[in-house]
């Protein structure tokens, strides 16, 4: 374990858990996990064992001889070294490998009342398959190429271009399949694991097998002659147990690891809440106050008596709560028929790209208009530096400050552009956009719909807390220090 002690998991050293167990599994099926024992009964007498119950199932007419051996003159293919007590072989020299049948849906004889388990290629998704896809009768073994295989089977996806293909389960249940699945059967049910761990390992190499042209798949030939190294069977215990313990320790990390990003993201939305409540930065009665602010901007606002308090909160001096349309002026896009989509011109974006620009402040964009379009448009109003985007379908709230020297266009009805043509931080603004209490008065809103939506109206009559002007300056200042520093936290973590 000397090679995993040696991993640093540090601020400034990367961990990525699949390498570690990848890294776990490669070591494992090449001798070099645990340590050789000479005293270990060696491989080649373990597969004396196999030939001779391979050789008694053959009698029984259980199972079929292999049309080909594998020989030491292969010795020069083999895919790595393994330590001299191990063994080389074809998979299908040590197991027992077939595939199933969909019975047809149209005769509902092979279902109705059906007792026997049968699963499809998407439950090798998880470690044991304990429940069936269906059940499906005796009539529908008899009459198709379905065949009940046993607990223990190793279930193989063949199919899928997903992560589907090549992924690996163990039957818990006794079941047929269908004929997208790759059952395989070991002749001595004590070094099954060993094969789940190779078949793990070798995960991508299998997936590149596959044939085929939209949808290539692997097909029970390639399988049955896939090389496998078979260690000495008390060593494959050893591995086994090694193998489970570390991945344990993997187990943790990434539960340490995820746990730590939850509470760093509740950190986060508890120093926007501080930020909104004036809490976050001390005032200072020397800045001009928010009402002041608002009448400058709107001398039509009507400032109630009931500013001072937002959600059960009092308010710091200078601060008011208003609404949004006192401030802002949220628009939506002119139409934009997909007979004016372009692959040149001016960047159109809908509601993803949006989303992609707040999350990583970049977009590979594919959708545009053209230069004439867009100069119709701007005569009614187009995004300008300072303005915020808005995600208005779907995933709510995603948010993108216009930059300076920013020229696009936006979807109507996916995208809503709050212009801040007022003077008003517009980082502030999308803190407060971010922030808990913002999101509950449109998650609120949404409840009972089939899509989540936000509307100009909607937006309109929301709360808006402001701050004074330079106390919203400093707000985003700290905001933005304390942030960077939980985000270099969190990618020490990926």
């Amino acid at each position: 374990m000397s090679w995993l002690a040696s991993c640093q998991i540090s601020k400034n050293k990367h961990m990525d858990t699949k390498q570690l167990r990848q890294k776990i599994l490669d070591l494992a099926i090449r001798g070099k996990l645990v340590p050789q024992d000479p005293n270990d009964e060696p491989a080649s007498v373990l597969l004396e064992r196999v030939k001779a119950e391979k050789e008694r199932l053959i009698a029984e007419g259980k199972i079929k001889r292999s049309k080909k051996s594998a020989s030491s003159s292969d010795k020069p293919h083999y895919p790595f070294e393994i330590p001299d007590s191990w063994e080389w072989v074809r998979l299908d020299e040590i197991s027992k490998i077939g595939t199933g049948a969909t019975p047809s849906t149209k005769d509902s004889s092979y279902y109705n009342n059906g007792t026997i388990c049968w699963v499809n290629s998407s439950k090798t998704n998880c470690e044991f398959i304990t429940e069936p896809t269906t059940y499906i009768t005796q009539k529908a073994i008899d009459e198709t190429n379905c065949t009940i295989y046993p607990i223990g089977a190793i279930i193989m996806a063949m199919y899928g271009e997903g992560k589907t293909r090549g992924q690996i389960s163990e039957l818990k249940i006794f079941s047929a399949t269908n004929q997208a699945c790759a059952a395989i059967v070991p002749f001595i049910d004590e070094y099954k694991d060993f094969i789940k761990i190779f078949l793990k390992a070798n995960y991508w190499k299998i997936r590149t097998l596959a044939e085929g042209g939209l949808q290539p798949n692997l097909n029970l030939k390639k399988i049955s002659s896939y090389l496998i190294p078979m260690a000495p069977l008390a060593e494959q215990e050893r591995i086994g147990v090694e193998v489970e313990k570390l991945m344990s320790f993997v187990d943790e990390i990434e539960q340490s690891t995820s746990l730590m990003n939850y509470s760093l993201s509740q950190v986060k939305a508890k120093i926007l809440e501080l930020a909104i409540s004036g809490k976050l930065v001390p005032q200072d009665p020397a800045d001009e106050p928010a009402e002041v602010l608002l009448k400058r901007v709107n001398p039509n606002a009507v400032v109630s008596a009931d500013t001072s308090h937002y959600n059960g909160q009092n308010l710091p001096n200078g601060w008011i709560q208003c609404k949004f349309s006192d401030l802002f002026n949220v628009r939506s896009a002119r139409r934009v028929h997909k007979a004016d989509w372009r692959s040149e011109g001016i960047p159109f974006y809908r509601a993803r790209e949006i989303g992609k620009l707040s999350d990583l402040g970049t977009v590979d964009n594919d959708l545009y208009i053209d230069n004439l379009l867009y100069s119709e448009f701007a005569k009614s109003g187009v995004p300008q530096s300072g303005d915020i985007m808005i995600t208005a379908v779907g995933t709510l709230g995603k948010t993108y400050i216009v930059r300076k020297g920013d020229k696009f266009y936006y979807k109507d009805g996916s995208v809503l552009c709050i212009e801040n043509r007022n003077g008003i931080d517009p980082r502030y603004i999308e803190m407060f956009i971010s922030s808990s209490h913002f999101k509950e008065q449109y998650i609120w809103e949404s409840q009972g719909t089939t899509v989540a939506t936000l509307t100009m109206d909607r937006i309109n009559s929301y709360s808006f807390v402001l701050p004074p002007l330079n106390e919203q300056k400093r707000i985003v200042s700290k905001v933005d220090e304390l942030f960077a520093v939980i985000d270099q936290i969190q990618q020490s973590l990926e």
